[in-house]
């Protein structure tokens, strides 16, 4: 027994050792990649390791004297010999770092997992934002220089993928490096054509819902409104305390959150039975619409600007239609709020340039890509969805009544499984 036990012993000692040699060497080979900076060892959470890479990118690609910056990269490790989800986040990428986080297709698959920070937000920024070279392009191009690298550790297939801005991050790199990765797995990505597209509002006023939904939802919008001169007081309250400081008078931060509050309502999936009848108080009437729409997304200092810039540039927003609504507002349209509420002040001149748009266009058109798009039925990003008359080698699925949180386990089991067949089929070929 005493011999048993020792070989045991010296086993576990011998798998722990290895274990320890094999993510030494793992972060031996990260830090010789040539442009990886930095290498930090994580919490591995469900992983066999985790790291954080600080790959040093050109803040222009065609002008080497703009300087660089350090974008941050998180690595799930299963095996070098696994295929890898690449998540091309459309924001900051702090979630990654928790130990608990695992995107849905490297935990379906068991797959390596790399997320990548967009360039721009914070800590993956330039000193100087020079708003110039923040473009879906040079986007692209990052996440071009970060897989190239890591292919030369990981050997498996890639997956490209990502949620909502990310949703549309991992389509618009596939335009630009079509052969970069094998698959794409597309969350609610949407595919504006315009500062105000002009499709997300007639979609809200037609398919959100049920019509007697939708009356509800405008009801309350309504009576929002007509409360004004006892519910303005209490949401400058709420301003007050919370320290938000707007670019526009409060008047206007209480009409906007009415009109956002259909748009946030459907694209978040609020049960409709939640929504405060006209017996409700004022302040139950401000609680719900702070909930779904409040003031905070109107504040100057807003984490977001690097997307609203981009917007504003090339990937497009959504607008508002006021006239529902026109005989109980302060403003007499809600044009050209996007450059009025959230534009940095030296990215005030930005006007829309279509080509990027008419680029993922053709592109989904003409190439066989292997994706699947996953939008959620009710949400107002699936007015500006992929379209239907895309190639014959990607796959649309709707959640029915879903939201912006559409994903593979959102849908019933039959319809999972068919995603996740058709997945392992390109994944295992």
């Amino acid at each position: 027994m005493k011999r048993f036990s020792s070989i045991i012993l010296l086993a576990l000692v011998s798998i722990f050792c290895a274990n320890g040699l094999y993510a030494q060497s793992l972060e031996d080979q990260f830090a010789k990649l040539p442009s990886v900076k930095k290498v930090e060892v994580l919490d591995a959470g469900a992983f066999k390791a985790k790291y954080l890479l600080w790959f040093e990118q050109p803040v222009s690609y065609k002008d080497p004297s703009k300087g660089t910056f350090l974008q941050r990269v998180f690595v799930g490790n299963v095996s070098t010999d696994s295929s890898t989800v690449f998540v091309t986040e459309g924001y900051g990428a702090a979630y990654a770092q928790r130990p608990q986080y695992r995107e849905e297709v490297s935990r379906i698959f068991n797959l390596n997992n790399v997320v990548v920070e967009h360039r721009y937000f914070a800590p993956s920024a330039p000193e100087n934002l020079d708003w110039t070279y923040l473009t879906a392009e040079n986007e692209a191009r990052d996440l071009h220089r970060i897989i190239t690298e890591l292919k030369t550790i990981y050997g498996g297939k890639w997956i490209s993928t990502g949620i909502s801005k990310g949703g549309q991050n991992c389509v618009i790199y596939r335009a630009f490096f079509p052969k970069d990765v094998d698959i794409t797995v597309s969350y609610v990505g949407p595919f504006c054509r315009g500062t105000e597209d002009g499709r997300h509002e007639p979609f809200i006023a037609n398919y959100c819902g049920s019509e007697s939904d939708r009356a509800r939802v405008r009801g309350f919008q309504r009576e929002f409104l007509r409360r004004r001169q006892t519910i303005a007081p209490l949401l400058d309250s709420l301003c007050k305390a919370n320290g938000y400081s707007f670019r526009i008078p409060m008047n206007e931060v209480f009409d906007m959150s009415v009109l956002e509050f259909s748009f946030a309502f459907w694209q978040w999936g609020y049960p409709v039975d939640r929504i405060p009848g006209p017996e409700a108080s004022d302040r139950e009437m401000l609680e719900f619409l702070n909930l779904v729409s409040g003031p905070d997304y109107w504040q100057v200092e807003n984490p977001h600007a690097p997307f609203f810039v981009m917007a504003a540039k090339e990937l497009g927003y959504y607008g508002y239609d006021v006239e529902p609504f026109k005989d109980l507002l302060t403003i007499d349209s809600a044009k050209g709020y996007l450059h009025r509420i959230f534009l940095p002040e030296e990215a005030q001149n930005v006007k829309f340039n279509r080509r990027l748009s008419r680029k993922m266009d053709r592109f989904l058109r003409r190439n066989k890509c292997n994706i699947v798009f996953i939008y959620g039925q009710y949400d107002p990003w699936s007015a500006v969805r992929a379209g239907d008359r895309h190639s014959s080698t990607n796959h649309i699925f709707i959640d029915p009544a879903g939201s912006h949180r559409a994903r593979i386990g959102t849908f019933d089991e039959e319809t999972q499984a068919e995603i996740k067949e058709i997945i392992a089929g390109w994944l295992y070929e």
